[in-house]
């Protein structure tokens, strides 16, 4: 029978060697198991300490922000102010530009005085003669002067375009002024300064047209170039000076022996850019990869992809656009964007089409006659383009209608009393895809025009088709309007210059801006249909619209 005591003591050192080796085992195990347990410890501290750290630094990034560093302030732009010039005259300029960088449109404008005058600049500080044109910015937040420059103590303007992108190298953008023919100005947005001034070498009774056409940089400067052109008696002619310096490039050079009556620029399907001039009922085309070569007297800078194969086929000395047996005096022509390019809206006093950007034939027509003032684009329907024309229909009544850009079918029309501010209308884009419509006149149900005439704004959106909201009334003369979103969605207004406008005696000139939700919450409800309509419900709508600058 086998003995584990006998066993134990034949051999008596098995059983202490298998103890010592399980004791050793086990310490081996205890001794992995607590250096794994100080590394899991470890790592556990390394991550605490880490979500510590971080959580501090969030806590110091956000106390910084909130109570140290401080947060840029907001402009706080007055619903509406006005400014006020003594012994001034007013002219037809005006322009909205972000002059002091505050994330506000600011108003650029012309006017007319002498030195008596009360403003903090004199005709001398530009070395002219008493009265003189200035050119003032006035912040689009509270009316305050930015700053004002002496330009041109000519009889008149005759040439103001400001928004010139890095016009004198400036590398922000700048206005360009000419007075009589012989004196081409360049003014600096930002300040006022003078770029530069420089003679022209053009015949003093030479006319300029409107507007000033930039050029690739032709004396290779690094800076865009300008193109002018200008009528000589009856012959059409076209002048180059450098954008940065203001010196002539090349020399006059004639286009044309007819004098038009202005000028417009397009770009066709292949993205060649072309003048075209009007007159009459004609339109003449010009490359202006040929018009700028002609003039400069050297190759043009720009490539022969710049002229566009199907118009080169019908190039003579010029593209023939509009025959002169076509019905009306051209007064306007229009870009109207279409599908894949713009086409050209041709508005003449009898009857105004639109032409297809690319091939030129007439895409839709309607009657114009007596047509008011210059047609404005905008939506009527969701991104769906639409056109507002004022057409007089005697008895100084008018019909104020909007038509579809593609179509050329009525949308909407309302007839009202003319009144005498004959001011363009204007267009400010909705939120919601589509556009706020403005336009001056009287609405009334007489007739007869046996009313006295007033001068009255009007505002009209395609949310509320049978509604239109008199927005304000004007006793003063009204020289020009102009309505623009101030600030990025928010902000829309509209300015107005009254008082005494060229060849009338100096008075007192107003600039002045209305903030259109400031007009909205005491204008009046007009309803044109024969249901009930809720006007405070109404204006709360109009007052709650979000404005866009597309």
């Amino acid at each position: 029978m086998y003995n584990k005591d006998l066993d134990a003591e034949d051999s008596p050192l098995k059983n202490n060697d298998v103890k010592s080796l399980e004791n050793n085992n086990a310490s081996e195990e205890k001794d992995v198991h607590i250096k794994k347990k100080s590394k899991v410890t470890r790592l556990s501290r390394i991550r605490t300490a880490a979500f510590f750290g971080s959580l501090f630094l969030c806590l110091t990034a956000v106390f910084a922000f909130s109570f140290i560093i401080p947060c840029p302030v907001r402009p706080f732009s007055r619903r509406t102010w006005s400014v006020q010039y003594d012994n001034a005259v007013g002219y037809m300029f005006l322009a909205t530009e972000d002059v002091n960088e505050d994330n506000v449109q600011d108003i650029l404008f012309l006017f007319k005085a002498d030195n008596s005058s009360n403003l903090n600049m004199s005709c001398a500080d530009g070395d002219l003669m008493s009265p003189c044109f200035f050119l003032s910015a006035l912040s689009g937040t509270n009316g305050s002067s930015i700053w004002i420059s002496p330009v041109s103590d000519d009889d008149n303007i005759q040439l103001s375009q400001c928004g010139i992108h890095n016009l004198g190298g400036a590398g922000h953008s700048g206005c360009l002024i000419i007075g009589n023919s012989e004196v081409l100005l360049a003014v600096d947005s930002k300040t006022g300064d003078i770029l530069w001034r420089k003679p022209t070498g053009i015949a003093f009774n030479s006319v300029v047209i409107k507007p000033v056409l930039k050029i690739p940089d032709m004396d290779e400067d690094g800076i865009e170039d300008l193109m002018i052109f200008l009528t000589n008696e009856h012959e059409l002619q076209s002048a180059i000076f450098s954008g940065k310096s203001g010196d002539r490039i090349g020399q006059t050079c004639k286009i044309d022996n007819e004098k038009p009556s202005g000028l417009y620029t397009h770009i066709t399907k292949s993205k060649a850019e072309y003048v075209l001039f009007y007159s009459g009922s004609t339109i003449k085309g010009y490359s202006v990869n040929d018009l700028c070569a002609k003039t400069a007297g050297q190759p043009s800078k720009l490539s022969d992809a710049k002229r566009d194969p199907e118009w080169q086929t019908q190039m003579k000395d010029f593209i023939p656009i509009a025959s002169s047996e076509s019905s009306g005096k051209i007064l306007y022509l229009l870009n109207v964007p279409g599908s894949y390019y713009n086409n050209i809206l041709v508005v003449k006093s009898e009857v105004s089409e639109l032409l297809d950007g690319q091939k030129l034939g007439p895409l839709w027509s309607v009657n114009t006659t007596d047509i008011l003032s210059k047609p404005a684009l905008g939506y009527f329907k969701k991104d769906a383009l639409s056109i507002l024309m004022e057409i007089g229909i005697g008895n100084n009544r008018k019909k104020v209608i909007i038509v579809d850009s593609k179509s050329g079918t009525l949308q909407w029309e309302i007839e009202m009393n003319v009144g005498t501010a004959r001011q363009n209308p204007g267009v400010l884009n909705t939120g919601d895809h589509r556009s706020t419509f403005l336009f001056w006149g009287e609405y009334s149900t007489d007739f007869n025009n046996t009313m006295p005439s007033t001068e009255n704004l009007y505002m009209f959106h395609p949310s509320q088709a049978n509604v239109l909201m008199h927005l304000n009334s004007h006793a003063e003369n009204i020289i020009i309007f102009g309505a623009a979103l101030f600030e990025r969605s928010r902000h829309a207004c509209y300015v107005l210059i009254t008082g005494p406008q060229m060849m009338e005696n100096p008075g007192n000139l107003t600039v002045s801006k209305r903030k259109l939700k400031e007009d909205i919450s005491n204008g009046i409800v007009i309803g044109l249909g024969t249901e009930y309509i809720d006007t405070e419900d109404i204006r709360n709508h109009f007052f709650r619209m979000r404005y866009s600058s597309h």
